[in-house]
């Protein structure tokens, strides 16, 4: 794609790496055919390619965003997918933030639309008020149908649809400290503890926790790590997301120098394809770069680091599950046999529903701020995966797993889950009756 920047506006070194990734379009049109948002709505300023125009002209042009801009980089998922099609290597999605950031710092939403998204900032990156609002939601349930009959308030009723009907049992998994090997040491990692999925599923920490001690490995929760950072970054929020990278570089580093790390265990797949990044995200830190980078080389999703430790094959077990791909998993990671392979080992049965490569509608605060796309891409993603037959369903998303379960009585765990049940662990409440 041939651009036109300014040297002044080059001289700007995220303008200057989005004319980069411009450059690499073709205008192929690959990435139409696995857009969740082209599929769905079919208009070619809702696929990659579209929003890929809309971004030159605005970023070319030097203009603030307009409404046009931000209702279809709005309705992106950043599911990945297109970076998977993409034959020319088109960086979508260091491209998309950079526009977000943009629409953040130009455009002035509708004062609801500031207020939701102020109050999804405010609230789901810290566990203590996550928990409260949970609470709270769960009061509010009944006032749902309402609030969605108004178009700027569709966002409020699909937060109290998403709550869990029942607080989620307290666990001790997340508190700072050291978690000794049952079995002789083998290595020593640190965990993310994580912000919405101890609050929303405490029993993945506490799964992965299991499994690891049965397995040699030595867990360290560190003091003062939260969030990734994931939730604001995709919101444009940028200055918000490096503040967490930064804070979390300092005390995986911290670890890293006193007392050595295999990896840095994730165990929800949007945040490891966001802490993967901090080395890009603080390149331009000269405080960070280097630590952040550091970090990226070291973190690891749950699977594959279990992949690394060649767990034993075990005997075949009456159960088929059904194994959901997250993006962030597929596409941000480019993880797509390790947890499969796992569970295959662990004596599962394991079946891939069709369209694996669409994203189930969830994607961090995507099915709050974008209700209806996000219901649809949900019945799609539901009836495939029901076509399976499968007893059970397995993915490495939290947001995945709370999406899915609004619109399926398939009990839905994470892969970790099933693979502490199958090597010694408890079996998962969700699947007792089984």
């Amino acid at each position: 794609m041939q651009t036109n920047f300014t040297l002044a506006q080059l001289a700007d070194p995220h303008v200057a790496e989005s004319e980069q990734i411009l450059r690499r379009c073709v205008h192929c049109g690959f990435c139409t055919a696995t857009c969740p948002t082209y599929v769905t709505l079919g208009n070619e300023l809702d696929s990659p390619r579209g929003r890929i125009y809309l971004i030159k002209d605005m970023l070319e042009n030097g203009r603030p965003a307009d409404e046009e801009v931000v209702t279809h980089i709005d309705r992106c998922l950043s599911c990945l997918a297109c970076v998977t099609t993409c034959p020319s290597g088109v960086d979508y999605m260091h491209l998309v933030d950079h526009a977000r950031i943009h629409i953040e710092n130009t455009y002035r939403r509708p004062l609801i639309d500031r207020l939701i998204r102020s109050l999804l900032a405010a609230v789901l990156p810290y566990p203590a008020r996550f928990r409260t609002a949970l609470g709270l939601a769960r009061l509010g349930r009944p006032f749902a149908p309402l609030l969605k009959r108004v178009p700027a308030l569709r966002p409020l009723g699909a937060m109290l649809d998403l709550a869990p009907k029942s607080a989620a049992k307290a666990s001790h998994s997340v508190q700072p400290g050291t978690r000794e090997p049952d079995a002789e040491k083998r290595g020593r990692v640190a965990i993310l503890s994580g912000c919405a999925q101890p609050v929303l599923d405490p029993g993945i920490n506490d799964a992965t926790l299991r499994l690891l001690a049965r397995f040699g490995v030595e867990v360290v929760v560190p003091e003062g790590e939260g969030c990734c950072g994931a939730l604001v970054h995709h919101m444009g929020r940028e200055e918000q997301a490096l503040d967490f990278a930064r804070r979390n570089v300092d005390v995986w580093t911290r670890e890293i120098d006193n007392g050595g790390l295999d990896a840095i265990i994730i165990t929800a797949s949007g945040c490891g394809t966001t802490i993967k990044d901090y080395g890009h995200m603080l390149r331009l830190d000269p405080a960070y770069a280097d630590k952040a980078a550091r970090v990226s080389s070291l973190a690891r999703d749950i699977t594959e680091y279990l992949s690394m430790l060649d767990l034993p094959r075990l005997e075949p077990k009456r159960l088929n599950v059904a194994y959901h791909s997250a993006c962030s998993m597929q596409h941000g990671q480019k993880i797509t046999m390790a947890p499969k392979n796992l569970l295959k080992a662990a004596g599962f049965t394991v079946r891939d529903p069709g369209e694996g490569h669409l994203c189930c509608g969830s994607a961090g605060t995507y099915n709050i701020l974008q209700p209806e796309i996000s219901e649809q891409l949900k019945a799609r993603k539901v009836r495939n995966i029901e076509a399976t037959k499968a007893d059970v369903i397995a993915t490495g998303n939290i947001g995945c797993i709370t999406q899915i379960a609004s619109g399926t009585t398939i009990p839905i765990l994470h892969t970790v889950e099933l693979l502490d049940w199958a090597y010694g662990g408890p079996k998962p409440e969700k699947i007792q009756a089984r």
